[in-house]
């Protein structure tokens, strides 16, 4: 890409195209009966078409610059693209064809190359300049959110590349062309490769231990890829598979331990090449912003301000962690040997197993036995719904007249009474999508498709994914406490966007730096633990009965174990993805058989490289740094559980689930979105900066 603006479009669009105008159906929702395949492209090239013809007339307004007509405006332009993009995105990571995966390599350089047009214009620069001018001389007032909007502009053009001198400009562009092409290919190679890797088992003996349910999924699921009568196990996004945890026989647990480990080295759907691309090309970007490297980059821009800052708050707590899950696989050991001989070694596809065994030998615990008691449908109706309507006020009513873009998508109006007692109105709409299919991607996630806005008068249309196996007809979603966890923290995040009360569209829900997206989500999770809630949604699916008392009692009293293990693969992760992004351009490997030796380097240099428990996600198939926005940026999950801890203290201090609690975080947190410092809103909240303390007790990292 060498030219300084994508090639022109035409900023028509066919009126028969569904997002030509905006929806017609409730809040937006796009509409996905409508909408074919050949839809998406013409729109997105007419809405940047139209974008850039928006822009220019902001940029060259010969009037002095106001918020109206240049923050305002800006917030107003690309309305077209927006909707086309949203559905366009939230389609191709949760029901994706090669078709929309054609179309996402196609047209992401071009997306890259508007994107920089704006952000590199100097024109609309001068204008934010002059505004920040007026503001810090004290002739114009602006308010709070208005200030940080100003703020955000400025730093975002300059981080972008808006100062830099013209050769570095295109050099500049061209980089973040081929990064979003990269990106892109990168999650296309990773979902075939992941479809290629599930463990196809021929022999139903060898599924001894694996829960029926589980067992008709994996039927069914080999049946869909034309294997009747056999099972298939497909692979779930992090290293560790959930299977792991039943299956006796340890042969087939080492098969699809090493699916998953391997997913990404060699074969057709490698994906070394790329990730070595992908690191220097950032590291390169890095260098021309002015940064030592991309760790620095995104370190800067989030709560965290500094690689250094993430590097300590890591390295202070590996030592620990690797520490418990030594001592925890010690039990494990003594176990395997007593099972399996003195010779025998304990490996990362035990861990699972054994582990479920010492926590039902001490806890009297049995995930199978569990797994009854937390059906999906009581899970969402008495537990993640009704905690937010003790905290919230909100209520949720499926609408079975409006369609998603998968049949298996399920949407819900969400309702709101201000104060209790006041009739309740509609806030937004939440749309469900839990299971897994071959043509969605891995891991769990929450988008929005349309922002809450005062500016543009929108409500929210939010999105949930999970990838649980889908049960045959007829039979109930029966979930893991793993899967019931996940459940409560993507709706924290769906939380966030639904209850956001802001002005601009850019300021909306989860418009929050990176490392602090997941604190919401994370404070969520922890009502699943409430026992008040836990003891409303844990019901036997066929007879109705709770969960026995003394196996809520014993959950509870269970929470610390298998957290050595837990803290320590997602610690090797973190690490991992600074260690790649720490790197000079020169500094990155350049064969692709140095890939899984500087893993290990990375690892062992920073303490955690302990076999039986590998990283949550390994180089190869590490999505969220690769394919997805965590690049140099996976630390953000125990960086927001600092604050998600300290919350949670918080709570215990003023009465738990409680309707004043909930409105206090609603009002001060949740609401505020991305409309001011968010430390500033956690500071509003605890009226003090957060402590540590909290963390590590949870986690049993005291020493």
């Amino acid at each position: 890409m060498t030219s300084s603006a994508p090639a022109a479009a035409s900023a028509t669009l066919d009126p028969a195209n569904p997002f030509a105008t905006p929806s017609p159906l409730p809040y937006g929702l796009p509409d996905y009966a409508a909408v074919r395949e050949e839809h998406y492209e013409p729109a997105i090239l007419a809405g940047m078409a139209q974008q850039r013809a928006e822009v220019e007339a902001i940029a060259t307004d010969p009037a002095p610059p106001t918020v109206a007509n240049t923050l305002e405006a800006l917030e107003r332009s690309g309305r077209l693209l927006d909707r086309a993009l949203r559905a366009f995105g939230n389609q191709l990571s949760a029901d994706a064809t090669p078709g929309l995966e054609d179309l996402q390599e196609r047209l992401a350089p071009r997306l890259a190359a508007h994107d920089d047009a704006l952000a590199m214009d100097a024109r609309l620069y001068s204008r934010a300049r002059a505004l920040a001018d007026a503001a810090a001389a004290g002739d114009l007032a602006l308010d709070t959110d208005t200030a940080y909007l100003l703020e955000r502009l400025l730093t975002r053009m300059r981080r972008a590349g808006v100062e830099l001198g013209a050769a570095d400009q295109e050099r500049l562009r061209a980089l973040n062309a081929r990064l979003t092409t990269l990106e892109a290919q990168f999650g296309r190679r990773l979902l075939a490769g992941a479809n290629a890797a599930a463990v196809l088992v021929t022999d139903r003996a060898e599924l001894a231990g694996l829960p029926e349910d589980a067992v008709a999924g994996a039927a069914a699921a080999a049946a869909a890829r034309g294997h009747e009568g056999a099972w298939l196990l497909e692979l779930q996004l992090p290293t560790r598979q959930g299977v792991l945890a039943s299956l006796r026989s340890r042969d087939l647990r080492e098969r699809v331990q090493r699916a998953s480990e391997q997913r990404g080295v060699g074969g057709e759907h490698d994906t070394r090449g790329i990730v070595l691309e992908i690191a220097r090309l950032r590291a390169e970007r890095a260098r021309l912003l002015g940064y030592p490297h991309h760790a620095a980059y995104v370190a800067e821009d989030a709560t965290a301000r500094t690689a250094d800052a993430v590097a300590q708050m890591l390295e202070r707590l590996a030592p620990a962690a690797v520490a418990n899950a030594r001592a925890e696989a010690s039990e494990l050991q003594a176990l395997l040997r007593a099972t399996e001989g003195e010779g025998a070694e304990l490996r990362a596809s035990d861990w699972a197993y054994l582990s479920e065994q010492v926590r039902q030998a001490r806890f009297a615990l049995d995930d199978a036995a569990l797994r009854p008691y937390l059906e999906l449908e009581r899970v969402l109706r008495d537990g993640v719904f009704e905690a937010a309507r003790r905290l919230f006020g909100i209520s949720l009513a499926e609408r079975t007249d409006l369609v998603g873009y998968h049949p298996d998508v399920r949407v819900f109006e969400v309702f709101d009474s201000p104060e209790p007692g006041e009739p309740s109105q509609g806030i937004g709409l939440f749309l469900g999508d839990w299971y897994t299919r071959e043509s969605k991607r891995g891991g769990a996630w929450m988008n929005a498709l349309v922002d809450q806005s005062h500016l543009l008068g929108e409500r929210p249309v939010v999105v949930n994914n999970l990838n649980v196996v889908k049960p045959p007809a007829g039979e109930p979603t029966l979930l893991t406490w793993d899967e019931v966890t996940t459940v409560f923290h993507e709706f924290g995040h769906a939380l966030h966007g639904l209850l956001s009360d802001v002005r601009y569209p850019t300021q909306s829900g989860t418009a929050v730096p990176r490392d602090f997206v997941e604190y919401p989500s994370q404070v969520n999770e922890m009502w699943a633990w409430e026992p008040q809630v836990l003891r409303g949604f844990a019901v036997h699916h066929r007879t109705g009965e709770p969960m026995p008392e003394q196996w809520v009692e014993t959950m509870l009293a269970s929470r610390q174990w298998g957290e050595g293990f837990a803290t320590t693969e997602y610690l090797a992760a973190a690490l991992l993805d600074q260690a790649w992004h720490r790197l000079a351009p020169e500094e990155v490997p350049t064969s692709v058989d140095d890939v899984l030796p500087f893993e290990q380097a990375a690892l062992e240099a920073a303490g955690v490289a302990y076999a039986p428990v590998p990283p949550r996600y390994r180089t190869t198939y590490y999505n969220h740094v690769w394919g997805s926005g965590y690049a140099a940026g996976y630390y953000s999950y125990i960086w927001s559980e600092v604050l998600d801890a300290d919350t949670g203290e918080w709570y215990r201090e003023r009465g738990g689930l409680a309707r004043a609690n909930g409105e206090e975080f609603r009002r001060r947190l949740l609401a505020r979105g991305g409309s001011q410092d968010p430390m500033t809103s956690f500071r509003e909240l605890r009226g003090r900066d957060p402590e540590i303390t909290p963390l590590l007790t949870r986690r049993g990292l005291e020493a």
